[in-house]
């Protein structure tokens, strides 16, 4: 329609949103580096208009036009990572109509997810005071809202996720530990620790929630750390990771046993279906984590699953 009666008519289109996700006074932008790919690589190939053609929609003027279709338009934007507020313009799109109207949705779609997800990380590093890891591909919907979300969380503080693809992809940090199969696929789980820990001297963090985290985990933890001393191996990361069970209750003894055992340096990391709530809470608890690994309820923003952003005329 556009085509047949407004091609030659340039318009305005902003994209903006009405209410902060999360309950929150702030959000921030993101999704930008993605729509620019997206706008710049947007054309129709043969078999796209073949299957347009045989919609029975369209005509075969406009299906002529979309052959050599480029968009001429200009984009104002504000950059990534910036705090943004309700009802001001996050992209500026002015164009000929028939082309800012074609670019809507994808440009909604993109600018949505990536900015929800950063918001949500946002609040999370807030709360936690830095030291958060992106931990949630196995539960984002779908490949890309994992890859994209991860690069989103970075952008809102995160120091690294354990997505590599997204790593090799973005260039940011990639970090993780192992998971309890690869305790539970040894005989024990001090020799699963001392295996462990001759492979990855230098990123020796090990998941003490198995079996008994205080009675077993971080005493054998322990005894795998005095013997790399022993050995005169200086790990430059090491620690134990916590996975479930009270959290403050548990990392507090762990820090006191830890201590005792001369390694005031060990990181002390927690996951288990965190949230900014959850970190408030243990924060006000006294909980003694170092960093947190934050996995589903930051990547599909599980209290808030939409941005709610518009594109308007």
């Amino acid at each position: 329609g556009y085509f047949k009666t407004h091609s030659k008519e340039h318009v305005v289109f902003d994209v903006f949103y009405r209410q902060n996700p999360c309950g929150g006074a702030y959000a921030i932008a993101c999704g930008l580096d993605q729509a620019i790919d997206y706008i710049k690589d947007l054309h129709f190939e043969q078999e796209d208009i073949d299957y347009l053609r045989s919609t029975g929609f369209f005509q075969e003027d406009f299906l002529d036009y979309l052959k050599n279709f480029r968009f001429t338009g200009d984009i104002y934007a504000i950059p990534e990572g910036t705090i943004i507020f309700p009802k001001e313009p996050l992209v500026k799109v002015i164009a000929p109509i028939m082309e800012a109207q074609l670019v809507e949705t994808a440009l909604l779609n993109i600018i949505n997810h990536q900015s929800l997800i950063a918001t949500k990380a946002a609040r999370v590093v807030q709360e936690a005071g830095g030291g958060v890891m992106e931990f949630g591909l196995r539960r984002a919907q779908g490949p890309d809202a994992g890859i994209y979300g991860a690069r989103a969380a970075v952008i809102a503080g995160c120091i690294g996720t354990s997505n590599v693809l997204a790593g090799q992809m973005f260039d940011i940090p990639v970090k993780g530990t192992h998971a309890h199969s690869w305790i539970m696929s040894f005989p024990s789980e001090l020799e699963a620790f001392r295996t462990y820990a001759e492979l990855f001297p230098d990123n020796c963090l090990l998941l003490v929630d198995t079996y008994d985290t205080l009675n077993s985990g971080v005493k054998h933890a322990i005894q795998v750390f005095r013997e790399m001393r022993e050995k005169g191996i200086h790990s430059k990361l090491f620690g134990i990771r916590l996975d479930s069970g009270d959290l403050a209750y548990l990392t507090k003894k762990a820090r006191i046993m830890l201590d005792e055992a001369g390694f005031p340096d060990a990181i002390i990391s927690a996951s288990s279906d965190l949230d900014e709530y959850l970190i408030n809470s243990l924060m006000n608890q006294g909980a003694k984590i170092t960093s947190w690994g934050v996995g589903t309820n930051l990547i599909t923003s599980k209290d808030c699953p939409s941005f709610g952003g518009v594109y308007k005329l």
